[in-house]
């Protein structure tokens, strides 16, 4: 028993000294992104073996209308500025089958598992994400979230990023997107693929006359105040 209770210690401290460095290591890397623009992630090089091509120039959030960023959490992550990376009344509203499961993923969750994870729906995956939300929360400003998400979020089969998206949809560079553009191009999300922000369908269509609505509403009772 005595051999035994010192082989369960010595594992249990292999095993926490595993989980400090991976923490570090992480840590790190977060601290990195919030100063360095993210190179491109897994699923970015996927697509861009697959296809054979791909659309990204990374853009900074001050070249955008401030409309742009305002779209996008609007159609997204509403209470983007009020949760610190877990919005726990969508959580529980999905779970409780009164909202959408996508609705309960903040731009937080979505940046953690686009910048430093894979695609999938695996428990591992969803534990790590979780961990790199936390980090990112920590670290990044949120103003850095956004900016970051604007520059990765997938728009069209090899397209990323909305400098892209604006480029090959309506052939406008980001300075120059309007608002229904953007609100547009934040109504396709999160299945662009299937959807298209310049031949919009008519669920499009109403998508977008809901996030002017939203985007509208969130720049006055102060939900923009903290990216904008």
């Amino acid at each position: 028993m005595v051999w035994l209770a010192g082989k369960c210690r010595r594992v249990f401290r292999v095993l926490r000294n595993i989980l400090i460095v991976a923490v570090t290591a992480a840590a790190i890397l977060v601290l990195l992104f919030r100063v360095i623009n993210p190179p491109i992630n897994v699923y970015i090089a996927s697509e861009w073996y697959r296809l054979g091509h791909m659309k990204r120039d990374w853009t900074r959030a001050e070249v955008f209308p401030p409309y742009v960023a305002r779209a996008v959490v609007a159609a997204e992550d509403a209470n983007f500025c009020q949760h610190s990376g877990f919005d726990f009344s969508s959580i529980k509203s999905a779970l409780n089958g009164k909202g959408r499961l996508r609705g309960a993923s903040t731009l937080s969750q979505q940046v953690s598992k686009n910048v430093f994870l894979w695609q999938g729906r695996t428990w591992l995956r969803k534990g790590l994400e979780a961990g790199f939300t936390v980090l990112v929360e920590l670290i990044w400003p949120k103003r850095r979230i956004v900016e970051v998400y604007l520059n990765v979020a997938e728009f069209d089969e090899g397209v990323f990023g909305v400098t892209a998206a604006g480029r090959h949809y309506f052939g406008v560079e980001p300075d120059k997107i309007t608002r229904l553009q953007a609100a547009r191009l934040a109504a396709i999300l999160p299945n662009p693929k299937q959807r298209s922000a310049s031949h919009p369908s008519g669920a499009v269509r109403r998508r977008t006359a809901q996030i002017l609505s939203g985007e509208a509403t969130i720049a006055a009772d102060g939900r923009a105040n903290c990216f904008q």
